[in-house]
C-alpha cells in the first residue's frame, strides 16, 4: 500500500472489500486503488509529513525604512489651515523605522539553498531562517526575480547536509491530486494543510508577468508564502505564492508558482545570468467566436495575429493566423500560457509547436533565444527648455520590451522615468508613455528626440503626442 492510495482513501470513502476490488478493475486504469481494508483507512499523511516537513523553513526578515517625522505642531487644524500637510511634512526630522515579516522556504539542496518567494525577502537588511528543528542560520541572498515572485537563499554556517525535498514535475499534475502546503501561516508555527489541485495554469492572479499557477484548495494564509507544495510522493510541485481572500484568511483558493519554472528561474538566480526564451510575435486566445470562423472543433490555443521579423517565430517557419495550441506537447489556451510554456525551456534548443493552419494540424520547430537588443538602447535623461525635460527615454527593443513585461512587437520612444518637479511632470508625461511627434514631427529613436528638442528649445509653444494605454494623447503645451 502507497501513500498515493492512503491519500484517495481519505476523501473517497470506504465502500465493502469486494465493492472496492470491482470499482477498481472497472474503472481504474492506472496501479492507484480505492482501500481494501479498514487499516489502509486508518493510516494517514503523517509518513509524508515527517520525510518532507523538515525541509520547509520560517523566514525572519528585518528592514529598515526612512521616514519623515513630522513635528506635533503640525497635527493641530490650526496649523494645517495656515501651513498645510506639505509644509508640515518639511519640518519633520528624519528617522529610521525597523519593519519585520515572515515567510516560508523549502531547502532545495543539502548545502543549504533554500527557494522562497521575492517578496518575502524584498528589501530585507537581514533574512534569518528558522529550520524544523529550531536550528537558527543567518541567510544571504543568492538573487531575486521579481517577475516569477521567486528568490534564492543561502544558509551560512552549513556544517552537515541538512534534509531537502527534491523537485517533482509540475507539468505531470493533473487536477484533483492530492496535495500538501506547508508553511508558517501568521507565524503560529509550522503548518500542514491538504487539499486537491483545484486548477491548472491559472493567470491574471498577481502582477508576475510569468504566470500559469497552481491552484489548490489545500489551505493557505500570510505567512506561507514561499512554502511547498508537495504532492503524494514526496516530491515539491510548487512554491506558494499567493492567495484569493476577502477576509485576509483562506478563502480555498491558493496559487503556487510550479517547480519546472522554479527550476529554471533557480539555476538562472545560481548562475548570475537568468535569461528566458522569447517568441517574437503576438496573439490573443481563441474564443467560441474564432474557434467558429476558423472551423476549429472548439475553442483552444493561441491565434497569432502578428510576427516580428527575424524573431524565433519568424525563422522557426510561424505565420500570422497560425493557431498555436502546444508546446512541446503540452497544451496551451492563452498567450500567458504559451509564454510560461516558452521561459521554462532551454536556451539554444529548439521548441516543438503544433499548430493549426487552415484547418490542419503542423508541426513546427522553432529556435530558443534570447530577446535581441536591437536597436541599441540609447538610454538618454532629456534636459533643456522643452517639455520633455526631465524623462530617462529609451528606445524599445525585445529585451527592454521583455524586461518591462510588455509586447515584445513594441517598437519606438518609451519614458522610462519622470523627475519630480521637472516640466515633464508639468506636462503631465508618466514613465511607460511612447513619445509619437513633437510639432508634427514624427519621433522613432532617442537620436531622433534629441535633434527635434533641442531644435526647438527657443520656442514657448510645443505639440506633442504620445501613446499611453495603446491610446494616442495630444496636446499643448506653453513654457
Amino acid at each position: 500500500m502507497t501513500i498515493a492510495t492512503i491519500s484517495m482513501a481519505a476523501l473517497v470513502g470506504v465502500a465493502p472489500v469486494g465493492e472496492a476490488q470491482a470499482q477498481t478493475r472497472t474503472n481504474h486504469t492506472d496501479d492507484r486503488r480505492l482501500p481494501t481494508s479498514q487499516a489502509e483507512v486508518k493510516m494517514s499523511f503523517s509518513p509524508l509529513v515527517k520525510q518532507t516537513a523538515p525541509a520547509v523553513v520560517n523566514i525572519y526578515t528585518k528592514k529598515v525604512v526612512a521616514e519623515r517625522q513630522r513635528t506635533p505642531f503640525f497635527n493641530d487644524p490650526f496649523f494645517k489651515q495656515f501651513f498645510g500637510e506639505r509644509f508640515g511634512g518639511a519640518f519633520g526630522a528624519p528617522r529610521q523605522r525597523v519593519e519585520r515579516s515572515l515567510g516560508s522556504g523549502v531547502i532545495v539542496s543539502g548545502d543549504g539553498t533554500v527557494v522562497t518567494n521575492h517578496h518575502v525577502i524584498d528589501g530585507a537588511s537581514e533574512i534569518r531562517v528558522v529550520l524544523h528543528d529550531n536550528r537558527e542560520f543567518d541567510a544571504e541572498l543568492v538573487g531575486s526575480d521579481e517577475r516569477t515572485d521567486l528568490a534564492v537563499l543561502k544558509l551560512r554556517g552549513v556544517e552537515s547536509a541538512l534534509p531537502a525535498i527534491s523537485f517533482g514535475d509540475s507539468d505531470a499534475v493533473e487536477v484533483g491530486d492530492l496535495v500538501l502546503a506547508i508553511g508558517n501561516p501568521f507565524g503560529v508555527g509550522q503548518t500542514v494543510t491538504s487539499g486537491i489541485v483545484s486548477a491548472l495554469a491559472r493567470a491574471g492572479v498577481t502582477g508576475q508577468d510569468y504566470q500559469s499557477f497552481i491552484q489548490t484548495d489545500a489551505a493557505i494564509n500570510p505567512g506561507n508564502s514561499g512554502g511547498a507544495l508537495i504532492d503524494i510522493d514526496g516530491k515539491l510541485i510548487g512554491v506558494n505564492s499567493a492567495i484569493f481572500t476577502k477576509s485576509g484568511g483562506s478563502n480555498g483558493i491558493g496559487f503556487a508558482v510550479p517547480v519546472n519554472m522554479v527550476k529554471v528561474v533557480m539555476r538562472g538566480l545560481i548562475s548570475g545570468d537568468l535569461r528566458r526564451p522569447w517568441v517574437g510575435a503576438s496573439g490573443q486566445a481563441v474564443t467560441a467566436d474564432l474557434a467558429a470562423s476558423l472551423e476549429l472543433d472548439r475553442p483552444h490555443g493561441v491565434l497569432i495575429s502578428a510576427i516580428r521579423d527575424g524573431s524565433p517565430a519568424d525563422r522557426g517557419g510561424l505565420r500570422a493566423g497560425d493557431v498555436v495550441v502546444a508546446v512541446n506537447g503540452l497544451p496551451v489556451d492563452n498567450p500567458n500560457e504559451l509564454k510560461f510554456r516558452i521561459a521554462t525551456l532551454e536556451l539554444n534548443h529548439d521548441a516543438e509547436l503544433l499548430v493549426l493552419r487552415r484547418g490542419k494540424e503542423t508541426v513546427l520547430s522553432m529556435p530558443l533565444e534570447v530577446a535581441p537588443e536591437k536597436p541599441a538602447r540609447d538610454e538618454s535623461v532629456i534636459d533643456g527648455n522643452n517639455p520633455f525635460s526631465g524623462t530617462k527615454v529609451s528606445n524599445m527593443n525585445p529585451a527592454l520590451a521583455d524586461e518591462l513585461g510588455v509586447d515584445t512587437l513594441t517598437e519606438g520612444v518609451v519614458i522610462l522615468g519622470v523627475a519630480r518637479d521637472s516640466l515633464a511632470r508639468r506636462a503631465r508625461l508618466q514613465a511607460g508613455d511612447y513619445i509619437v511627434e513633437i510639432n508634427g514631427q514624427k519621433i522613432d529613436t532617442v537620436a531622433r528626440l534629441k535633434e527635434v528638442v533641442k531644435s526647438g528649445e527657443r520656442s514657448r509653444d510645443w505639440k506633442i503626442a504620445v501613446k499611453r494605454d495603446g491610446k494616442v494623447l495630444t496636446g499643448e503645451f506653453t513654457l
